[in-house]
């Protein structure tokens, strides 16, 4: 395999509770197929959402290349929602986000109810996770992979993440002003070791359509 190189950069920013090693063989694969790949890495229940941007911008300030463009997993997608609301002049390629919960996710409002749910959660909730992350701007390329397997948290919680990927209900992924969904037989953490989702992101980043046309 003798992919062509892009030059413009690929910024995978990792969901809550994870770090950018989570994302690796997604990342092998995106720079197997001859992407130029680099991480974000922030404190997902720490760091308050408007020091993640800050850090997020310093890093895209120092990438060479075009535009970046960006594959985010879960909470991730809602750091990008809160960027670009934040910075509408801020330049990005296509985006994919992958099992994000654009509009709110029924599991942590369901744990925000109980002090022990708030304090797991800790700062992550002021990323849009109680669905107050601000409209989509329409004018960037989205591309939405939906899981719809659903194993995970969800399960445990009556009404949260069903039907989906077992954390994020399919309805909750469905933000305005996205360009295109993909809907996939993938858990919400599977689907950062699947080969189809990696290729359909690859796929979209580079053409900004699915092998598989919705």
């Amino acid at each position: 395999m003798n992919p062509s190189r892009d030059e413009a950069p690929v910024v995978l920013v990792h969901g809550l509770f994870m770090r950018p090693w989570c994302l690796a063989l997604l990342r092998w694969r995106l720079r197997r197929a001859g992407f130029r790949t680099h991480n974000f890495a922030y404190a997902t229940r720490h760091q308050p959402v408007a020091d993640s941007m800050a850090a997020l911008r310093q890093q895209l300030s120092g990438l060479p290349g075009g535009p970046p463009r960006f594959v985010a997993h879960s909470m991730g997608g809602l750091l990008l929602q809160q960027l670009f609301a934040a910075h509408p002049d801020l330049p990005s390629g296509r985006i994919v986000t992958l099992g994000t919960p654009h509009l709110g996710s029924g599991i942590a409002v369901a744990l925000a109810r109980y002090r022990a749910g708030r304090w797991l959660l800790g700062r992550s909730l002021g990323y849009g996770l109680l669905g107050d992350a601000p409209a989509w701007d329409a004018r960037r390329e989205l591309g939405v992979i939906t899981g719809v397997v659903p194993v995970g948290l969800g399960r445990l919680l009556p009404g949260c993440g069903l039907p989906g990927d077992g954390t994020v209900a399919v309805a909750e992924t469905l933000v305005p002003g996205r360009r295109s969904q993909l809907y996939l037989p993938v858990t919400h953490f599977g689907m950062l070791l699947s080969p189809r989702v990696a290729a359909e992101s690859v796929s979209f980043l580079r053409y900004g359509h699915w092998l598989k046309r919705d």
